[in-house]
């Protein structure tokens, strides 16, 4: 085992690689840090690279190389930033059609960094048509190997970012590239991918947070499947994925710059109202419980207790003019790191405190409940029932009679919404809030469900799959 450490255990031997995952839990993704004690590549680094900056001098050592497995679809790099700002060479696949100076690397190609580390390129189409994978080697022998969006942890990534017209091609590809990932790595081999922790750039989610080649021989279904079968499973299991994923390779093959943190300036109530009321969005950061008993009239819901940056950018149109309101400056400033990893890069304006700062109009709010308390309301009222989970979810288990408008289509879809009292749940609470901010927002008499849709069956209520009744 390779040493995988975190940046308080730091090690510095020549002769076994100090490899340091950079999480980034929000988006589902890793990045890497590996050193020899002395020199250090950088694997897929997010676009806020101050985290790499800090921890390379942490770890005492100089970054001479930045990787990229691919051309990024579910984020934006900050690999180009990072190389101009340590004189690193930047290494992208040549065939990759950037606008920018950068180191080629093809197939077979190998890099030393520094006297110790050796990095062989595999190319590993299947996510992109360009997709490599980079074997770390020391001492002649490959220790790890950076997976990016190919062989994930019981997964690998999905085929179709590129569009339906390419899914087919990418998805046999995939298939060979595990395969030649296994064929030709010893089994002690580390997978390291930076994809698999809840990035929908992967085709299924696993709960694995480490893994080896033999591993992944004996559980990966792109392994112990034949070809047809890992086809089959991987396309029938592919859901929908983040509208701004458009707009990332674009921005990674123009040469993203490094991120503006500064905070924006600070917006007045009349301000905030003026904005609202211009079709602008003006966004609470808190969490749904506390937005639940008191908004600004017409803002709307993406805590930072969540997935904020992945539904935020889902749901956005691009380009529309953002306001932040957190309870303090450090709460828009977390924020602001989150969206300029997806290229949203400065808000219009925030305001720290809370809604009596923020407003002088009387506040908006509406009731929380359970599945328990829907289950007692349908026995003397009708209501409406608002399942804004994805289509997978919908079809796995739903309630009876359950109007489905899942989240990423409900702001365009708002009028098939019945005009009575709206329950709207999801599958833990989070989405649901959101939701019911967008109806709060048009005026919508509505439950915000805070619950878990495992607990919809112990109360009674009538589940139904695609295929059969659930219970009752």
């Amino acid at each position: 085992m390779i040493a995988m450490t975190h940046p308080s255990t730091a090690q510095t031997s020549v002769t076994t690689p100090t490899i340091i995952p950079i999480e980034t839990p929000t988006l589902g993704d890793r990045s890497y840090l590996a050193h020899d004690g002395e020199v250090a590549l950088v694997v897929d680094p997010q676009r806020d690279i101050d985290r790499v900056l800090e921890l390379a001098s942490a770890e005492g050592v100089r970054i001479t190389h930045v990787f990229e497995t691919h051309i990024h679809n579910d984020y934006v790099t900050g690999g180009l930033a990072l190389a101009r700002h340590t004189g690193a060479a930047y290494v992208v696949n040549g065939a990759d059609d950037v606008a920018y100076d950068r180191t080629p690397i093809s197939d077979g190609d190998v890099v030393e960094v520094g006297p110790s580390l050796r990095v062989r390129a595999i190319a590993t189409p299947g996510h992109t048509f360009t997709h490599l994978s980079y074997a770390l080697t020391a001492a002649g022998e490959p220790v790890a190997v950076f997976t990016g969006g190919s062989l994930l942890f019981g997964a690998t990534g999905r085929p179709d970012l590129l569009g339906q017209e390419h899914t087919h091609d990418l998805v046999h590809a995939q298939y060979h590239s595990a395969q030649r990932l296994a064929d030709e790595l010893p089994d002690t081999t580390e997978v390291l991918p930076t994809h698999g922790f809840g990035s929908f750039c992967s085709a299924t989610q696993s709960e694995a947070t480490d893994s080896t080649i033999g591993q992944e021989k004996r559980s990966n279904p792109v392994l112990t499947s034949s070809e047809q079968d890992y086809v089959d499973a991987l396309l029938d299991g592919l859901d929908a994925y983040p509208a701004y994923y458009v707009h990332m390779a674009p921005a990674n093959s123009a040469g993203p710059p490094a991120p503006d943190l500064s905070l924006p300036a600070q917006a007045q109530p009349a301000e905030l109202r003026r904005r609202i009321e211009a079709g602008e969005w003006v966004v609470d950061l808190r969490t749904r419980t506390v937005f639940a008993t008191g908004h600004v009239p017409g803002s709307l819901n993406f805590g930072l207790d969540g997935g904020f940056a992945t539904y935020f950018g889902w749901l956005i149109e691009w380009g529309t003019p953002l306001t932040l309101l957190g309870e303090t400056e450090a709460d828009v400033t977390a924020a602001q790191r989150e969206l300029v990893r997806i290229g949203i890069d400065r808000p219009a304006a925030a305001a720290a405190g809370g809604p009596r700062d923020w407003t002088d109009q009387p506040l908006a709010s509406f009731p929380r409940a359970t599945f328990a308390d829907l289950d007692q309301v349908r026995h003397h009222r009708d209501v409406v029932i608002l399942d804004v989970r994805r289509t997978a979810e919908f079809a796995a288990a739903r309630i009876e009679g359950a109007l489905h408008i899942p989240l990423h289509e409900l702001p365009k879809r708002l009028d098939e919404v019945p005009d009575a009292e709206v329950w709207v749940h999801c599958a833990g609470g989070y989405r649901a809030s959101v939701a019911a901010s967008f109806l709060s927002a048009a005026h919508r008499k509505l439950v915000a469900i805070d619950d878990s849709f495992s607990n919809a069956e112990a109360t009674g209520l009538h589940l139904l799959t695609d295929d059969i009744e659930v219970t009752r």
